[in-house]
């Protein structure tokens, strides 16, 4: 057998179960990073909040995601660790954007997840319509990768605030369903664990239920982070934000290292 060409492979990794552990982890990661720059450094809910923590956040980190794309974009192949690094960038930079969207603007967690949800939804319509296909394994092209890149933090941005209004008590502000850090957890994991039977008992598009189960990792990393680094009266477990964050982005490198990841075989690359 010979050497499979770079054209054939996706700049994207295989969709397997390290890869959902690593993203999973990721957005837990990209709640406590974008909280701790927001919320601890910035102090935005504190009584000497920066009436712009969110905003300022939110340039902070779409700098560092705009940064990563052109490098993932500008790579000739696909490195787990500048791809998992512009995940880690998409994922806080778009807990700071939903936290700007619902929070300082005020349009609140509902209006927020149905803003978000429509621009998913018209995100990938586009690349459909552009490319006939929304299958992550035909990510090999600049083109395609801006599309990937762009639905991706959209997606992040809805977790954010999909997850947040599950958890969050109506006393916060804006006010949420109140469900808890630890049930808004088993709601999400239990949402992922549905669409892997799908995924493995029917003939639903492969490619749909990756896309909802990418969107549903969010809301899941969002619940996690917040029962990580939120008070204990507030049913978190107190942890501070930067220490948290430490740990995850430690374990995330750790698994990139000990699990060697493979690019994801584009499905029009023939293998001799």
């Amino acid at each position: 057998m010979t050497a499979q060409r770079a054209s054939d492979l996706s700049k994207v990794p295989a969709v397997t179960l390290a890869f959902w552990i690593v993203k999973i982890l990721a957005t837990t990661l990209g709640e406590t990073g974008g909280d701790s720059v927001t919320m601890t450094w910035l102090g935005e809910t504190t009584a000497k909040a920066n009436p712009n923590g969110y905003l300022i956040g939110t340039a902070i980190f779409a700098a560092a995601l705009i940064l990563f794309v052109i490098l993932q974009i500008a790579a000739k192949k696909f490195h787990p660790l500048l791809y998992w690094a512009t995940i880690v960038a998409s994922t806080t930079a778009g807990t700071t954007l939903a936290d700007f969207a619902t929070r300082s603007i005020g349009i609140g967690y509902i209006g927020g997840s149905l803003l978000l949800f429509a621009l998913v939804l018209a995100s990938l319509a586009i690349w459909y319509r552009s490319e006939g296909t929304v299958s992550v394994q035909t990510v090999n092209t600049p083109r395609i990768e801006w599309f990937y890149w762009i639905t991706i933090t959209f997606s992040q941005t809805l977790g954010t605030a999909l997850g947040d209004w599950v958890a969050a008590p109506p006393g916060d502000v804006p006010p949420g369903m109140d469900f808890g850090y630890e049930v808004g957890a088993l709601i999400f994991g239990g949402g992922l664990a549905v669409i892997a039977i799908l995924y493995f008992r029917t003939r639903i598009s492969h490619v749909l239920l990756f896309w909802a189960a990418f969107i549903l990792t969010r809301p899941l990393g969002a619940t996690l982070g917040d029962l990580l680094d939120k008070p204990v009266a507030k049913g978190g477990l107190n942890i501070s934000r930067p220490a948290a964050s430490a740990i995850l982005a430690v374990i995330i490198v750790a698994l990139i290292w000990m699990v060697p990841q493979r690019a994801s075989r584009h499905p029009d690359g023939a293998t001799a």
